[in-house]
């Protein structure tokens, strides 16, 4: 009887499906050490209020970027400086439920300026990609989550058209395919993203080189961040210096350009565009623009064809928003705005797409990197 009481209740929408989702997520925030920061941040939220709660903190010098195990006992962050010998992946246990890191241990990268960093659905393999030495690094994990001495280090040559941020090779991402066979690495000083093949089976250099490993993006692009649509099938590319989004048609390793979009409702270059996420329902996408625009822009997703739909534009309530994050029920996004130390918590409408402030602003240092654990 109350099996079929239930039923009727959610048929008719007496029942919100928010009541059965997660409740709380752990935050984790990555930061640049040079202000206010002292590394990286937990906080709690609660999606039933869009609130946000300080929890723990711990101290690493630049975890500007962060990246979780896909069973969520490990978290991976660079420590990003801009030597060969001063740069490292870290590795932490997470305790989501108390929102506590611990630290296990840190390798060498072997390359300047990591900004950039992926752990496989496996975790097998660490990934770093270096901005200022145009290089990948590739280190083993073990069962622990400790890292091992680098395996494999890839160095990228070349250079494209905008003299003053195009002359040498600058790695900005290490993209793992939802099939976690092919690593997608965007390379914003060449315009060029080349692709790896994951053999996890050969240790000493697990990624390939297949024969169709570059896609050549327009001149003066400079290909920043990529993010797949939750069916696997397209995947988006923000392109920082050029203010442009391509979606592409994936499929296997191969890539067929669908479209190319502003990121804002104007044609200009140079908006300094950062990140690209798809929300988990697959309707909407979201990207941000720095510079003089702090905006995040929304898209309608066609849910045939993958193409976009421009939306419209809204300010973040910062300056330079690097990185943000949707939350898992896809009702919230979370917007880092690192020069103005803040974190700002937006509602958004899972039919329209549009974003709303909810007046939620925490502060916090130099945030750059935002990613989202459930809590058990």
């Amino acid at each position: 009887m109350f099996s079929r009481f239930a039923t009727l209740c959610v048929l008719l929408g007496l029942i919100h499906p928010m009541l059965s989702a997660q409740k709380k997520y752990c935050l984790l925030v990555g930061t640049y050490t040079s202000g206010k920061s002292k590394g990286i941040y937990t906080y709690f939220f609660d999606v039933a209020t869009g609130s946000l709660q300080i929890a723990d903190s711990v101290h690493t010098p630049n975890p500007s970027f962060l990246a979780v195990s896909a069973n969520k006992r490990f978290v991976y962050a660079v420590n990003q400086q801009n030597t060969d010998t001063g740069s490292y992946a870290v590795a932490f246990s997470l305790n989501a439920a108390a929102g506590k890191l611990q630290l296990i241990n840190r390798q060498t990268v072997n390359g300047a300026g990591p900004c950039y960093i992926a752990v496989d659905n496996k975790n097998q393999w660490l990934f770093t990609g270096n901005y200022t030495s145009g290089s990948l690094s590739v280190l083993p994990l073990n069962k622990d989550g400790s890292i091992q001495p680098l395996a494999q280090l890839i160095k990228q040559k070349g250079s494209s058209i905008v003299a003053s941020r195009q002359q040498s090779s600058h790695v900005h991402a290490a993209v793992l395919d939802p099939s976690n066979q092919y690593l997608l690495v965007p390379d914003l000083g060449t315009d060029k993203i080349y692709k790896y093949r994951l053999n996890s089976k050969q240790t000493a250099a697990p990624l390939q080189t297949p024969s169709d490993s570059v896609i050549v993006s327009k001149p003066g692009n400079g290909p920043r961040h990529i993010a797949f649509h939750p069916n696997g099938k397209v995947g988006y590319v923000i392109n920082e210096l050029s203010g442009t989004i391509d979606a592409w048609q994936y499929q296997a390793g191969a890539c067929r350009l669908l479209q190319t979009i502003s990121t804002d409702s104007s044609n200009k270059a140079d908006k300094g565009s950062a990140d690209i996420h798809v929300s988990p329902d697959g309707k909407h996408l979201y990207a941000t623009n720095r510079g003089s625009y702090n905006s995040i822009a929304t898209y309608a997703i066609n849910n045939k064809t993958g193409e976009l739909t421009f939306l419209g534009v809204q300010s973040t309530l910062g300056a330079t928003p690097r990185n943000f994050v949707i939350d898992p029920t896809g009702n919230y996004v979370l917007v880092a705005n690192q020069k103005s130390d803040s974190i700002v918590v937006f509602k958004r409408d899972v039919a329209t797409g549009i974003l709303q402030p909810t007046g939620t602003v925490v502060n916090v240092g130099n945030p750059v990197c935002l990613l989202m654990v459930p809590t058990p």
